[in-house]
């Protein structure tokens, strides 16, 4: 049965797909397919090519900036296809010779013999609620640095506001600005425009996400997250489009490895702060801040994965 299985390797690329092919068995042979447009009508015709005589093909290829559409378009055809973890692909030491074709050779031969990590792959609405969420956050950047060129240019020309900015005060007091130029005026106005348009795309797309998330599958998750202290609405879609069905996490310590955080979540006795934290020589805050991370984490994921689960019933 082994021998009638074609273990398929994809270097993904925006126009191209770079093939190989292993074949099924321990000493099956490994060989360059070619190149193939990155296209629907292509894969289509390397799936009647490869598929004949009732061969099982396994896809696989490293998750990139092309997104899933490969992965979903090959699953609905009803063949098997994994997405690969990059940072987790075995490599031999001192191999940086590193082309398409030796990788899609090594990809193939890799899923051959298991010993690939595959990453989540969230569905379709899943994948816009992410998209949706992100759009946001460069909303949140681009208002942020349309705020910090406008606090650059007034402090350049001797303004100063010693209250807190933002306020409808601080507004009334950038129109009643005076200047010897008349073109600061004109610079001043440009400035206050990019910053009331960058708000108006961060408050637009904070009304999209209120918006969709009651037709969302995970929105009981979310309203458990803010059910805890300080976790609004946009901080729980976020942090669950990110991270996606916590029930997929055994217990909080899968949770805190997928978020990069250490391995160790016992609250009363966490790992030792790394050695140049526990230096005298350290900064008190970076000292202190370490500390307050390795104690807070685990208690932090702990309750995210408790909220969480506590709804997995409704979903």
């Amino acid at each position: 049965m082994a021998d009638r299985i074609t273990y398929v390797g994809l270097d993904v690329h925006k126009e191209s797909i770079v093939v190989a092919v292993a074949e099924g068995g321990l000493r099956g042979e490994v060989r360059e397919y070619g190149r193939i447009a990155n296209t629907a009508a292509a894969l289509d015709r390397l799936l009647r090519k490869l598929g004949g005589d009732g061969m099982t093909l396994r896809f696989c290829y490293e998750a990139g900036p092309c997104g899933y559409g490969i992965q979903r378009r090959l699953s609905a055809q009803g063949h098997e296809c994994v997405v690969v973890a990059p940072s987790l692909i075995p490599k031999r030491a001192g191999d940086r010779v590193k082309t398409d074709r030796r990788d899609a050779a090594s990809l193939a031969k890799l899923h051959r013999a298991g010993e690939l990590t595959a990453v989540w792959v969230p569905d379709a609405r899943h994948e816009a609620m992410r998209d949706l969420v992100r759009a946001r956050l460069d909303a949140v950047h681009s208002l942020r640095r349309a705020r910090q060129q406008l606090c650059g240019f007034l402090l350049r020309q001797g303004c100063h506001y010693g209250r807190p900015a933002w306020t409808k005060l601080h507004r009334r007091w950038l129109a009643g600005l005076k200047f010897d130029q008349a073109v600061h005026h004109l610079v001043l106005e440009d400035y206050i425009a990019a910053v009331e348009a960058a708000a108006a795309r961060r408050d637009r797309l904070t009304a999209q996400i209120e918006a969709m998330l009651p037709d969302w599958n995970l929105a009981a998750v979310v309203a458990a997250l803010q059910t805890m202290r300080g976790m609004a609405l946009v901080n729980a879609a976020t942090l669950i489009a990110e991270l996606g069905d916590l029930s997929r996490f055994a217990d909080p310590r899968q949770l805190m490895a997928r978020r990069g955080a250490p391995r160790s979540t016992s609250v009363e006795a966490p790992e030792p702060a790394p050695r140049c934290m526990r230096s005298s020589t350290a900064p008190l805050g970076a000292r202190r801040d370490a500390q307050r991370g390795a104690c807070d984490a685990p208690r932090k994921a702990a309750s995210w994965y408790a909220a969480a689960t506590q709804y997995a019933n409704i979903l």
